[in-house]
């Protein structure tokens, strides 16, 4: 798939042409840890980390800046298609990224999956992808009955898409006013806005949420569809009204979806239907958390790669004290939001098999999931923020590499909930399931006796959960987002300390200054200016 831009690219990026997986030690030493499979991987990882480095990063430059998706709306006959055409060059690559989908139903890990999806990171090509994984999760789980979709989506013959949301309710699932009607065979939809629908146009499939006739309301009354794009004659089962212009990515399709009368299918038992989407919400927090930490990861590798190369006042960008802060502060954040998105994804691998009602693993790792998808998000908006500050007035040209990855990243603190949804979530998660509790129990393992800052790190969490507890619960949820934070904060400390077990003392020393900056409110310490290991690592950019 060659695109004849060499000469381009690599006057754009820094990150072009090397190898993604080579050069992204944080990931190495952090994957190993988490995932003791991955050496058995390092083949496989090598090969798919040169490829995003090359050819993804070429292609996906390509689709931003000139190529993104266009909606076909007729036929040559004049009849209603709704079809998204996409370039050439991206059709290509997402049929070669097709494999990242299919780990965790091979019997693999979860941990395979998101490696992959963090090595791609492009915003909208990895949501084309997430998206469609999705589709399969529930299927797998709760309707062998429609296995066939699920074959179809994670073998390249369907792209997926989860429309959960409508306009007049946005992350409030509660207020859909979708109706599902039982109609012989199959159930209809009614009455359905879905206003943000990523992959529409593009998806062959998608899941839904309709509240069945008679069904109490509020969010637990929704029950789980998937709506074909076909109805059982062929004919357009709902239409695509528009697509959306957006802010952030551009590879990705996102429109206004239309349900009226659609033929649709119900996944597993009505009643639970809420639960199977949050479950399939878990599962897209966790990627937004991966792709967060991904996309700032190609910010650092630009900006390491930078400051290496890069002369001001006589002297290169790394030897100056102010950068070397700067890189200081990029490394930590990097580290603790990687650790902490790994330690979210290892909690799912254990507890994913878990149905409701669940057990205490399953509300551990949905825990964690809300601390990741947001600290995850706030880091990566401020390290793709601060690379194109240390870039300099090239940092703010759209064509350079290091501006797109700004905007991407911008996308995760909103896409899949943003800071106050995920809030919410935690405190029902604790005053509903008790969910704190286990969560304590994975701090306590991995910070009591470890050092002034690990302790440090949990009496701030301790103090924290005892605070919320305490309070009204409107009190509560004034303080929920603060408390988001320094929970997340807590948790990466705890994630890196594990790590450094194997990972080696930099994680330890990492873990170290990540308390002391986030959770015990100090400055980084004079005495890191020398150790150059920690922010400017070899065998890195």
């Amino acid at each position: 798939m060659p695109l004849h831009q060499e000469e381009v690219v690599e006057w754009i990026s820094y990150a072009y042409g090397k190898n993604h997986y080579e050069a992204d030690p944080e990931l190495r030493d952090l994957l190993r840890h988490f995932w003791p499979g991955a050496g058995d991987r390092e083949a496989e990882l090598l090969a798919w980390g040169a490829y995003m480095g090359r050819e993804v990063y070429e292609a996906a430059y390509h689709i931003d800046q000139d190529a993104g998706p266009e909606l076909v709306m007729h036929d040559l006959d004049g009849n209603r298609v709704d079809r998204v055409r996409l370039s050439p060059v991206q059709r290509e690559v997402l049929k070669r990224l097709r494999p990242i989908v299919r780990p965790p139903y091979e019997g693999g890990s979860w941990h395979h999956h998101f490696a992959l999806g963090y090595l791609l990171a492009d915003g909208g090509l990895y949501c084309i992808l997430t998206i469609t994984h999705q589709v399969a999760y529930p299927i797998h789980k709760y309707a062998p009955g429609l296995a066939s979709w699920k074959e179809r989506v994670l073998y390249g013959e369907a792209f997926g898409a989860t429309w959960m949301t409508e306009i007049q309710g946005g992350s409030d699932l509660g207020a859909n006013r979708t109706v599902a009607r039982r109609e012989g065979e199959v159930w209809r939809l009614y009455g359905g806005d879905k206003y943000f629908a990523s992959g529409a146009g593009l998806a062959d499939v998608a899941l839904v949420t309709a509240r069945p006739e008679g069904a109490p309301p509020g969010p637990k009354g929704l029950a789980l569809f998937l709506l074909p794009r076909l109805d059982r004659e062929g004919r357009l089962n709902y239409r695509v009204r528009r697509l959306k212009r957006k802010s952030g990515t551009r590879a990705v399709p996102s429109g206004e979806v239309e349900l009226e009368g659609s033929e649709a299918y119900l996944i597993g038992r009505a009643e639970e239907g809420i639960y199977y989407t949050l479950e399939t919400l878990t599962v897209s927090r966790l990627a937004n958390a991966i792709a967060a930490m991904g996309i700032a990861a190609k910010a650092l590798l630009e900006t390491r790669e930078r400051v290496r190369r890069r002369q001001s006042f006589g002297r290169f960008l790394a030897d100056h004290p102010l950068v070397r802060y700067d890189l200081l502060d990029l490394s930590v954040r990097q580290a603790g939001g990687l650790a902490l998105a790994l330690a979210a994804v290892e909690a799912f691998d254990r507890a994913w098999h878990e149905r409701p009602p669940y057990g205490e693993a399953y509300h551990l790792a949905r825990f964690l999931s809300h601390l990741a998808k947001n600290r995850t998000a706030e880091h990566s908006a401020e390290i793709t923020r601060l690379a194109m500050e240390l870039f300099g007035g090239l940092g703010f040209l759209e064509e350079y590499a290091v501006a797109r990855w700004h905007r991407e990243s911008l996308i995760t603190p909103i896409w899949e909930g943003p800071s106050n949804i995920q809030a919410l979530d935690l405190l029902e998660a604790m005053q509903k399931k008790g969910a704190h509790r286990p969560f304590l129990a994975w701090l306590e393992a991995r910070l009591k006796g470890r050092g002034e800052e690990a302790e440090g790190a949990l009496a701030a969490a301790r103090k924290t959960l005892d605070r919320l507890a305490a309070l009204e619960p409107e009190a509560a949820q004034f303080s929920a987002k603060t408390a988001l934070r320094r929970l997340a904060d807590a948790a990466a400390v705890a994630g890196l300390l594990e790590a450094s077990a194997t990972a080696g003392p930099r994680y330890r020393e990492l873990a170290g200054l990540y308390a002391r900056r986030f959770l015990l409110g100090e400055d980084y310490p004079p005495e890191a200016l020398g150790a150059r290991a920690l922010y400017l690592p070899e065998g890195g950019a």
